[in-house]
């Protein structure tokens, strides 16, 4: 019989093992779901993996999407990371990317057709201020009625995205656009546009915001006082109380920062690869964000390559869907996976598996 015995303190080795092996067994269930499917395992695990970025045919459309994938899954995953650390659980990172894109566009869309240096900036406030704000309806529920953040957050996902539909068919619908939903194409609207900063990289400044995040993170948990306090917070919550940390203080701030995150994602995304405010605008990374988060063990230059692993099965993901015929579920199953063997095998972590022989009775 095995039986697990609580280790004495966290195992070091495992905590950076554990993606690995996650990543691994993800790659063997996956390569089995495939099959199932009637599909060459190992073709499918090399277009997703190896072709987007070392196969030439599809390698320079691939990697300047890369970055164009990764940056948002950075971006939102650092907010995240903070507030998971802390113990404070903010599900609806989906609903605050959404929430940042609509007013960020809706800023430079009331600007249109004005051609000022201020109104991308303007832009950029927006789409944090929007963020933000949806984070604090459940950061204030947690504090002033002891609502689960977990909960209301995630519901306000589905509040965001009927706003969503309802702007692209009413406020910000383009009036040139023949009555079909979705605003003005804001990549066509230079003021209000976020382009490629170097032509063929895929490099914008959502990007560079992602890669600002991660620097800044990893400073303030390493070097600053508030990043003590949340890791005090989510290690031991009642020491946290005696070294004197406020725990509502810290539900708001990390809420607040995750949010403004996420929306910014939003903002940079709707500026730039989306273009415009639709009815399909978001695409989950405020949900996949959370398996980024996770796969880099909350830590923010972890996060930063877990994104880019994750942002690897977006482009892999449809590059086998095109080239394979595997089915769109398919793909999405492949990355819920990696966060199921990732909370998995995470067990070895804090505790050893033993064998138990069982005594006889005498």
């Amino acid at each position: 019989m095995l039986r697990l015995e609580k280790r004495p303190s966290p195992s070091r080795f495992w905590q950076g093992m554990t993606p690995v092996l996650a990543v691994a067994l993800t790659m063997v269930a996956g390569g089995i779901m495939f099959a199932l499917l009637g599909k060459n395992p190992v073709e499918a695990i090399r277009t997703i993996f190896w072709d987007p970025l070392f196969n030439e045919q599809f390698a320079s459309y691939s990697r300047p999407q890369l970055l164009v994938k990764a940056g948002p899954l950075i971006l939102i995953a650092i907010g995240l990371s903070l507030g998971f650390r802390a113990g404070i659980w903010n599900i609806g990172a989906e609903g605050q990317y959404i929430m940042g894109a609509i007013l960020g566009a809706g800023v430079g869309l009331a600007f249109y057709p004005a051609e000022h240096w201020f109104i991308f900036p303007l832009m950029v406030v927006a789409g944090a201020l929007g963020g933000w704000a949806w984070a604090m309806i459940p950061a204030i529920l947690r504090t002033r009625f002891n609502t689960n953040e977990i909960l209301v957050s995630l519901l306000l996902v589905y509040v965001a995205q009927n706003l969503l539909a309802a702007m692209s068919l009413g406020l910000l619908r383009n009036p040139e656009g023949g009555g079909f939903p979705g605003s003005r194409n804001l990549s066509q609207y230079p003021a209000a546009a976020n382009p490629e900063l170097m032509a063929g990289t895929g490099m914008h400044w959502g990007v560079v915001a992602a890669f600002v995040a991660v620097i800044a993170a990893y400073v303030l948990l390493q070097r600053h006082i508030l990043g003590f306090h949340i890791k005090l917070a989510g290690q031991a919550p009642r020491a946290a109380r005696f070294a004197g940390v406020n725990p509502k203080a810290l539900v708001v701030m990390c809420m607040g920062i995750s949010g403004a995150l996420a929306g910014l994602a939003g903002l940079f995304e709707v500026s730039g690869p989306a273009g415009q405010i639709s009815i399909d605008f978001n695409v989950g990374y405020g949900f996949t964000a959370i398996i980024v988060a996770f796969l880099g063990r909350l830590n923010p230059v972890g996060i930063l390559f877990a994104g880019l692993l994750m942002a690897l099965t977006y482009i892999g993901g449809e590059l086998a869907q095109f080239m394979l015929g595997l089915p769109a579920a398919a793909i999405q199953a492949f990355q819920g996976m990696l966060l199921f063997f990732l909370l998995a095998v995470d067990l070895l972590t804090n505790y050893r598996i033993r064998l138990a022989v069982k005594k006889e009775a005498v």
